[in-house]
Order: structure tokens, then sequence, then C-alpha cells
């Protein structure tokens, strides 16, 4: 052995011996470590998890029983309804009422309401009805008919026939209904609402089309042109403006009615004054694009004078000639708008289809459009997205963007024939896409926000987190004014730094936590949810 090798095989030897030892004592310090932690974890988690693993235990023993299952998930917090057409969200009882009250007549034959005609009598004029049409004030007296118009107004016992199928029916209803004054918006919202409160939704957003007089006039005489910044000028010119005055006098009757019918304010009021509802207003597709670029533009303008307008939607069946045609024309319109009003928060009807419904290549590219071009915020339906073209690509990009899908199971099945595992709910889970379950057209459907959650939890076999994180995606991506209460849209595990060291949902937020939330209407309901979120896990 050469010289000095003996020293440093023993120079190493001492740090093998050093090293091991050292690693030994890493060892035992982590196990005393975890041995004094272990328990507080498990004190805390137990203390978090607690109330929330009695209502998963609770759901998991209830979910093979329809009634209990009901019952469950009518007090569990739903948050927001966030895609609700009003005129479609009233039963057909409501419209019989209403039209008996502005004394309308009745195509027997159509089961629709007509207008009755003023008729001098003496020294007032008095409505008289067609020889063929019944006074709506008679249908308390007929009750086939009081029938055959809520069979005509719903899709209650309904069966497609020969050359009526469940989609005409569907969209034909809002045309039968039509006439009634809109003196009675008000007393729909609270409908909905007393609704809602009932349900232990806390959140309403309500597609309207507030008054308007001259935007017909205005766009009568105008010709489509490309050219989107040249056409607009010439509308707005014309006077489109004068009509928001219309359109807030619209908002302001439906209010005071509202608040009249639930005493709001009162010591008795109803809990549907607790509810709190804001409006998108809806642009109708199905018109002339002219008439489209105008709606938008009034309906952008309004949104931003008027904070009871928190967004807009395009809306009428996706499938008519126009809609088809003009598609991508409507979504220029869209997203010119936009960037005249950047602020204003856009939803849009897309991929309401089906193949069948359309030709194959219809369905290339709604949603991705929507999306894309008009830059929506959320997407409502969605139904036809594995249609689209690169589908995948499309459902990354709305899981970036960060783009909601309003989610209508029941309307889904009955107008397109779609649910089950043929219904995208679950490939935009799979995808982080953002959902939230809503109920389209309540009335028509003769449904509730309940039943919607109901079908998604026997369908997809949904568990209570689950649940959670599309009711609190409800409110994280309703178009209400502030900051989220959340840091990360996804998951909603964390708090922003204002209120990080609070309960969420506690009785008394911190200095910090009150000062956020007292600049936040967002933060605030979101608050109220976990709140109630507290409420009803504690009852496990």
């Amino acid at each position: 052995m050469p010289e000095g090798c003996g020293g440093q095989a023993m120079s190493r030897s001492r740090v093998a011996i050093v090293t091991e030892a050292w690693r030994i004592a890493r060892s035992l310090l982590f196990l005393v470590l975890a041995a004094l932690l272990v328990p507080i974890l498990a004190e805390i988690g137990s203390a978090q998890a607690g109330p929330e693993q009695g209502a998963a235990q609770e759901l998991d023993r209830v979910r093979a029983d329809p009634l209990a299952l009901r019952a469950y998930l009518k007090r569990m917090p739903k948050g927001a309804d966030l895609h609700s057409h009003l005129s479609g969200a009233i039963y057909a009882e409501t419209h019989i009422r209403d039209a008996i009250e502005d004394e309308l007549c009745i195509d027997p034959d159509a089961k629709a309401f007509a207008k009755s005609q003023p008729v001098m009598a003496g020294a007032q004029l008095e409505p008289v009805c067609e020889q063929d049409q019944v006074p709506a004030t008679e249908l308390p007296k007929n009750q086939p008919l009081y029938n055959g118009l809520v069979d005509s107004f719903s899709m209650r016992g309904f069966v497609p026939s020969e050359g009526v199928t469940a989609h005409d029916h569907f969209f034909g209803a809002f045309t039968k209904f039509g006439g009634t004054d809109p003196r009675h918006t008000g007393g729909w919202v609270d409908e909905v609402a007393t609704r809602a409160a009932a349900q232990n939704i806390q959140y309403l957003e309500l597609m309207v089309t507030p008054t308007w007089h001259k935007l017909n006039t205005i766009t009568k005489d105008a010709v489509w042109r490309e050219d989107l910044k040249s056409l607009a000028g010439e509308i707005v010119a014309k006077g489109l403006f004068d009509d928001i005055s219309a359109a807030r006098a619209f908002l302001d009757e439906a209010d005071t009615l509202r608040q009249a019918k639930g005493n709001c304010g009162k010591p008795d009021e109803s809990p549907a004054c607790k509810v709190m509802t804001r409006y998108i207003y809806q642009v109708f597709r199905n018109t002339p694009k002219e008439s489209v670029l105008a709606q938008a533009l009034l309906g952008f303008e309004l949104a931003s004078v008027d904070a009871r307008i928190v967004g807009i939607n395009l809306v009428g069946a996706e499938d008519d000639y126009a809609a088809m045609a003009d598609y991508g024309d409507h979504m220029r319109i869209f997203g010119f708008v936009r960037g005249l009003y950047p602020k204003v928060h856009l939803s849009l009807h897309a991929g309401e289809l089906t193949l069948g419904l359309v030709p194959p290549e219809g369905l290339c590219c709604h949603v991705r459009q929507a999306v894309e071009v008009a830059g929506t915020d959320r997407i409502s339906h969605g139904v036809d997205v594995m249609e689209e073209e690169n589908p995948e690509a499309l459902l990354k990009d709305m899981a970036a963007k960060q783009v909601l899908v309003e989610i209508n199971l029941t309307s889904n099945k009955d107008v397109l024939g779609v649910s089950g595992k043929a219904h995208p709910f679950q490939t935009y889970r799979k995808f982080g896409v953002p959902v939230a379950l809503s109920t389209d057209d309540e009335g028509i459907e003769r449904i509730d926000l309940t039943h919607e959650y109901v079908r998604a939890v026997e369908t997809y076999d949904l568990s209570y987190a689950d649940l959670k994180r599309i009711v609190r995606a409800s409110l994280e991506h309703s178009f209400l004014p502030g900051d989220s209460l959340w840091q990360g849209r996804e998951f909603f595990t964390r708090a922003v730094s204002d209120c990080g060291s609070d309960t969420a949902g506690a009785d008394q937020p911190s200095a910090s936590c009150a000062s956020f939330l007292k600049a936040s209407e967002k933060a605030r309901q979101q608050w109220e949810l976990e709140r109630r979120f507290h409420a009803f896990e504690a009852g496990f």
C-alpha cells in the first residue's frame, strides 16, 4: 500500500460514520416532530372537515332515495341561477292570471293569447273578443281550455307527434303566452325570487328585454354593411340612445312592484326580498343584422349607465335560418361593441345545437367563435362542443380563460334530446372548464333549480365536494361587480390576503376583511354563501 493511503481510508471511514449518524439523527428528529404535529394537524383537519364530512355522508346516504335526495338538495345552498329567461321562468298559471287581469282573449284552436279589441260601450271603451275567441275572464269556468293553455305554454305532458317536435313546442310557447302587459314584470321577479328563497338560492341573473320605442323605426331603413363602425354611428345618430330612459323606467317599475309584493324593507318582508336580483339584457338573434347591432349597442350602453343590468346575452333558437346564416356576423358585432364597452360582461347562447337539428357542418364553430371572436365571459348551453373543430384545444382554451358554461340539463334533454353520457357536462369538468347548473326556463319546463341538482347527482354521481365547487363557481362567475373572495378561480381553497386569517362566512370578519367585503358586491355574496354552507353542514 502506498504511503498515505491508510490515513485517507480512515478519513473516509470517519466521514461515512458521521454521515450515517446524521442521517439517523435527522430521521429521529422527523419522527419526533411528526409525533408532535400529527395530533395537532388531525385536530385542525377534523375541525375543518367534520361538518363537511357529515354533509357528504348524508348525501351518500340519500342519493338512492329520490324524495330524500330532493329534500336534501333543496336545503343545500345553491348560490346563483345564472341562466334564467324571466318570461320562461314564470309558470303558465301566472301568465293566465295576468291575462285575465289584462282582459285578453284566447284563441282556442292555437291555445294562445290574443289581444282584445276596444269597442265603445256607452261613454267608455270596453275590451271585446272576436267571434271565434274566448275572453280570458271565462277561463276559471272552462277547465278544459285552462288545461289546454297550461300544456300549450309548457312541456307538461308533451308528446312529440308528426310535424310537432319538442324543440318547436318549447320555442313556440314564448309566442303563445306573449301579449300580457309589461307592468307585470315586477310580479314575475317576485315569483321567481320567492321560489329561489325557498331553495336556498341567494342570487339571480334574469334575462329581460326592457322597453324600447325608437329602435325598430331607426333600423327599418338601415342597410347592413361590413363597416360596423360607420353603421353603428349612423344608428346612434338617429337617436337610438333616446330609448335608454324608457328602458330604465321599465326597470324602475319592475323593481317597485317587486318590492311592494314582498313588503321589502318592512318587518314582515318576504324571504324573497333577501334574494339579490340583477338583469341580463337580451338581444334577439333572429332579426336583421342591423337590428342585432342596434340591440347590442342599446344593451351595452344601458349596462354602462345602470348597474341593474350586469351583462348581455344573445337569445333565440340557434338553429333558425338567421341565427345560422348570420352567426359569424353576430360574433363580429359583439366583438366590436364589446370593444366599445370593455367593462360590460357578455354571455352568449352558443352550441345549443345537436346533430340532426342542423347539418354536420353547422356544428363546426359556434362555441369557438363566441370565445375567440366575441370574447364572451360565459357560454350558455354549449351542448355541441365535441362536434366543434379541434374540440380538445377549444376546451383547453376555455379552461385557461375560465369561460364558464351555464349547464341546463332538463332543457337540453327536452329541447335537443341530449342527456346522460351524451351531454358534455362531464367533459367540461374533465378539462377544467368551470360549470354552473341553471334552469333556462323553469316555468316552461315545470322544474326548479333543485330539480337540476337532483338530475346532476343521479346522472353523474356527483360528490358533495363536486356540488360545492359548482355552487361556488356560480357566484365566482356571476357578473356582480367587485373582486372575488378567492385566490384562484378553480379550487376555492384560499381567500384573498385581506381575509386570509378569517374563516370564510364568519359572523365577525376581521377589520381588513370587513373593509374588503364592503368594497365588493361579489365577495359579499360569496361570504354569505360560505355562511350558508356552515349553517347547512352544522345540521349533520
